[in-house]
């Protein structure tokens, strides 16, 4: 069973939350704080598995209780509870700078107190499963719940566990959020020379703020390529988000719009609920958002990024698979993989949730499996064959 305490200063919410975790599989709530300094006596007290916490509360708030708790927890997931605002995404990101594991937004423009708990229980149950079902102590492994945004909503045959994978006769797919049953696939190292690249792709969920910002603080302002980037967020915290990397890494990072031109050492952000796609003009290549439908229960996905990256710069593309829930970015690797492309995939020990990248892996789509801090220098050394020129060096801090 995975317990989890609740830090809320109101007991509305605290209620909302108790509510929407009453009755999920394997999660029970052993406890509730009104605030951040009552939150490290009965973390203490009562040893939970993961925390939810609130961001404005008296006496000590969820920034500095996060602060606190990461000096003697360094691993314990805390989610936060935020508002769809430009003040709660900004608080939201520095909750996650200051050491927050994920978090999740409180429910708006809902009808009834039940559609609240159920969108509530919605996107937190399954993080709750992902991010603590892995720290608990070895056993017959948690059944995971539903992705989030889609109820019910079974992955794939290829996604579920012990599905066999296209084209990889005996090995069977990763299960969503999970590591690979047996080990991961041995990344394929293809022979014959690497030609240039001309873009990078970049795709993250679930820890990817920190690790993006890890990966973009080490690439150079002259970088000699574009980079476009679906981080699983909703919309307002992908500007935020966008706005907080150009401040702090050497290169300048937008949210993605319609129009825009792709320039080197850029980074485009895709937009909160919308899909980022590309499309040419004459000998420009340019941003367009999609409506489109969701795709792996995510708007912006991955998969559709990928796809279209794919679609334009083939074998000079270079994407790179970072933490995160889910299976978001296997497809787009295979196509990808298939115009190609090379695949980079974070390994499982850096990573929050080894999801996304672990999927990958176990597909046998990944050309490179690296640990976070190695992610950087390898993008750099990747970008310059083929250019003739000296290689730029990878930004240390």
């Amino acid at each position: 069973m995975i317990k989890v305490l609740v830090v809320d200063d109101s007991v509305v919410v605290r209620r909302l939350i108790v509510d929407s975790l009453t009755g999920a599989p394997d999660i029970e709530v052993v406890g509730t704080a009104a605030n951040g300094l009552l939150a490290q006596a009965k973390i203490d007290q009562l040893k939970p598995d993961a925390v939810t916490m609130d961001i404005e509360m008296p006496q000590m708030n969820g920034i500095e209780a996060v602060r606190e708790l990461r000096k003697r927890h360094k691993h314990l997931p805390v989610i936060m509870f935020s508002t769809l605002s430009a003040a709660g995404a900004s608080a939201t990101l520095e909750a996650l700078s200051a050491g927050a594991t994920d978090y999740v937004t409180k429910p708006s423009n809902v009808g009834s107190i039940q559609e609240s708990i159920a969108a509530v229980r919605e996107q937190l149950v399954p993080k709750i499963h992902a991010l603590a079902g892995r720290r608990r102590p070895a056993g017959p492994p948690a059944r995971p719940g539903p992705p989030p945004g889609r109820p019910g909503l079974a992955p794939p045959a290829a996604a579920r566990p012990g599905a066999p994978v296209p084209g990889r006769p005996g090995l069977a797919a990763a299960r969503p959020g999970a590591p690979v049953a047996g080990g991961p696939a041995r990344p394929v190292r293809r022979g014959g020379p690497q030609g240039r690249v001309d873009i990078l792709a970049i795709g993250s969920s679930t820890g990817g703020p920190d690790a993006l910002t890890k990966v973009l603080q080490g690439l150079p302002p002259d970088l000699p390529v574009p980079i476009v980037v679906t981080q699983h967020m909703p919309p307002v915290f992908t500007r935020m988000f966008a706005e907080r990397l150009d401040r702090s890494t050497p290169l300048r990072v937008v949210e993605a719009g319609d129009g825009m031109e792709l320039a080197p050492g850029t980074c485009y952000i895709a937009p909160g609920d919308k899909h980022l796609v590309l499309q040419r003009r004459s000998t420009a290549t340019l941003t367009q958002l999609s409506g489109a439908p969701p795709e792996n229960s995510c708007r912006p996905a991955v998969d559709v990024m990928f796809r279209s990256v794919a679609s334009l710069f083939g074998a000079a593309a270079f994407a790179t698979v970072l933490t995160g829930m889910g299976y978001d970015g296997r497809g787009g690797a295979k196509v990808l993989r298939e115009a190609g492309a090379e695949v980079l995939a974070q390994d499982e020990a850096s990573s929050v949730v080894w999801g996304m990248p672990g999927a990958v892996v176990g597909a046998g789509l990944a050309d490179e499996v690296l640990p976070l801090d190695r992610i950087a220098a390898a993008l750099v050394q990747r970008v310059q064959v083929g250019r003739g020129v000296a290689r730029p060096a990878a930004v240390t801090r």
